[in-house]
């Protein structure tokens, strides 16, 4: 087979998988004559290819889609002008696919499928090389530059997290010990290590005892949640003069970033945990998606606080320290389906117990509730492997 002839499907996945498998030199999409900017789209598919190290001519057939006779014709021309073909039906409408029947009926060239399901390629006619697993593997990165987008770097440099592995747990255990006032925690280092825009944060502190909060409050330095914090190593150098000053010392920037941040602690403990299961093939952290891919300074770009990949699955998860609202969920379901397609899955994790209202549109959308309860009873890893396709809770 030199020639796959692919029938667009607005689910990226559908209209890579076939050529990752099956390697042909040339891929012919039969698209509708309606899809904007057909130009875009194939250059965009050919980014993808590159990135992935696949050398092969992307070409796009136009027509249209629900004519199931301007199909029957475009399919027969195609097939004529590439006689060393064969027909992946996997995705596009229904009239293209009884376009790609009538076609079959009447020409020997092998046509298979792909199974979400069985997440395996199956022989509808001729095509005995296509019945078999599919073991293609993704990085997280690759979901976005299939779907036309990339991946812009976040708030934490994945590669050098890999240091702070045994502080991330008793980090984690501290938080769910003074979680009711993590806030107000937070609010402080907040407060003390405020910078102008554009200078350069320092790690040395040395600030009031009592700071301004929001709305006109007052806050004072927690005293036992900062020593707790330097005996974990997060914090150095710790001096309290009760009632009048505190200083101390961020351990480095990094440490510096999630002690300003309220989520930060959540996200570390879910991706490291993703990490110690051992069962994903990437997980990665506040991963920023660029919609568009191009990287303009006004591009549309949405955070993602964890995301794994398991073989052609990816995995989309948000973290959250306080209230999981509709919006977020509604975010979060739109980048999943919009990366992801039918194939990925999402999930909230939370540090509340979640109510009645928030639970049920999660489950309308297809969102699983990872909470409170979950967390403070060791069921984290549990309930993030039965994320992955045939993984159980």
């Amino acid at each position: 087979m030199e020639t796959l002839i692919e029938l667009y499907d607005e689910r990226p996945l559908e209209n890579v998988l076939g050529v990752e498998t099956f390697r042909p030199g040339r891929v012919v999409y039969i698209c509708p004559d309606t899809l904007p900017s057909a130009r875009r789209v194939r250059e965009k598919l050919e980014l993808y290819f590159a990135h992935r190290g696949l050398e092969l001519s992307v070409r796009f057939a136009k027509t249209q889609i629900y004519d199931a006779g301007a199909i029957h014709s475009l399919l027969q021309n195609t097939v004529a002008h590439y006689p060393d073909c064969a027909l992946d039906i996997t995705g596009g409408t229904d009239a293209v696919l009884f376009a790609a029947g009538l076609l079959s009926a009447g020409n020997p060239i092998p046509v298979f499928t792909y199974s979400r399901r069985k997440n395996s390629f199956f022989d509808i006619r001729n095509a005995d090389f296509a019945a078999q697993p599919c073991e293609v593997r993704f990085r997280v990165e690759d979901f976005f530059i299939m779907a036309g987008g990339s991946m812009r770097p976040g708030r934490m440099d994945n590669a050098l997290l890999e240091g702070y592995r045994e502080l991330i747990e008793p980090f984690f255990q501290l938080y769910l010990r003074f979680r009711r006032q993590w806030t107000r925690i937070i609010g402080y280092l907040q407060r003390v290590s405020a910078v102008d825009p554009g200078a350069v944060p320092p790690l040395e502190i040395d600030a009031a005892y009592t700071v301004k909060g929001d709305r006109g409050t007052k806050l004072d330095a927690p005293e036992q949640a900062l020593a707790e914090l330097e005996l974990l190593g997060l914090l150095q150098d710790l001096r309290i003069e009760p009632g009048v000053r505190v200083k101390f010392r961020f351990a480095d920037g990094f440490v510096r970033t999630w002690l300003r941040d309220v989520g930060s602690v959540l996200e570390l403990y879910c991706y490291q945990t993703c990490l110690d299961l051992g069962l994903f093939d990437d997980v990665r952290l506040s991963a920023v998606v660029d919609w568009e891919g191009d990287e303009r300074r006004n591009a549309v770009t949405n955070e993602l606080d964890v995301v794994c990949t398991k073989g052609v699955t990816p995995i989309f998860i948000s973290c959250k320290t306080g209230e999981v609202k509709t919006e977020a969920l509604n975010e979060l379901a739109v980048l999943r389906d919009r990366f992801g397609g039918k194939m990925a899955r999402a999930a909230v994790v939370t540090a509340e117990r979640g109510g009645a209202a928030m639970r049920n549109r999660a489950a309308e959308l297809g969102i699983q509730v990872i909470d409170l309860n979950d967390l403070t009873a060791g069921r984290l890893e549990r309930r993030l492997r039965s994320l992955i396709p045939g993984g159980k809770a």
